[in-house]
């Protein structure tokens, strides 16, 4: 699933290459998918996207948001798959949730194989969208300085009892991540995924807040996760350290063997004598 730092480096790949593309024709799915959300017909979609013109797009949190000039936006959010450019005479896929197709022949297509929205609003709705609306500042934002940080823990801690992943999986506490690169940022913070937040020491907040930083960035840096592609289709170059495949294996700090669990709804990686 695209996380911050997969749609931040899409965002920049669109803006680079898209800006500027009128679309010629706009199509929803030819593949039913139960957990692909639109807000128009196929018939709105078509008729409300002939003609416009793409412009910058906007990343907020685990959603990006693309201009379609004048007068709408083209929302994608919580999406795991697959965003693609196509140029001019490329095979187009057989099967697709979104396809533009443009003036000078190139199309963009969009898939997913969990779940996602693929939305069109007119211009600055968007931000009503449920998820959207009131979402807090993200990593990649100014606003989260240290401070943010360190006063949004206290927060939380005049409420129900929060682990450390909770705080970064769920209800986009700090919008953006998700499962699969909380293990990292948990590992290099050297915080266990169910240490709870009132058992923080002041240098584990500082840690922690350094670890997701960090993280983010590098994973932007490299093109996103490996597991991941981007607008051509190119995996990612950021490796995971935490993933299924360090289970069972040395740490590669400690040297001890790295263990999975259950826990919040997905699998948990973490090495037990660094991540106490």
């Amino acid at each position: 699933m695209f996380e911050i730092s997969e749609y931040t480096v899409l965002a920049r790949q669109i803006s680079d290459t898209l800006t500027g593309k009128t679309i010629r024709a706009g199509e929803l799915g030819n593949s039913p998918h139960k957990f692909v959300w639109y807000n128009r017909s196929h018939e709105e979609f078509a008729q409300l996207t002939a003609g416009k013109v793409v412009g910058q797009p906007r990343v907020q949190g685990r959603w990006m948001s693309i201009a379609l000039n004048p007068g709408y936006t083209l929302l994608f959010g919580e999406c795991g798959g697959k965003i693609l450019l196509h140029p001019a005479g490329d095979p187009l896929p057989g099967k697709y949730h979104l396809l533009l197709h443009f003036d000078d022949g190139s199309a963009l297509s969009a898939t997913t194989q969990m779940w996602g929205a693929m939305e069109l609003y007119e211009a600055r709705q968007e931000q009503e969208r449920e998820y959207v609306r009131g979402m807090r500042p993200t990593p990649l934002d100014p606003e989260f300085t240290f401070d943010y940080f360190d006063n949004l823990i206290d927060e939380l801690l005049e409420g129900p009892k929060r682990s450390a992943k909770s705080l970064l999986t769920q209800e986009q506490t700090i919008p953006g991540l998700g499962n699969a690169i909380a293990q990292d940022i948990l590992f290099r913070a050297k915080i266990g995924p169910r240490r709870a937040l009132n058992e923080f020491t002041p240098g584990q907040r500082r840690d922690l807040y350094a670890a997701i930083i960090d993280t983010v960035r590098e994973v932007i840096e490299a093109g996103g996760r490996n597991d991941e592609t981007d607008l051509f289709g190119q995996p990612g170059r950021y490796i995971r350290i935490m993933d299924s495949a360090a289970a069972g294996k040395p740490c590669p700090d400690c040297g001890a063997t790295v263990q999975k669990m259950q826990y919040l709804g997905g699998a948990c990686y973490f090495c037990p004598k660094c991540q106490q």
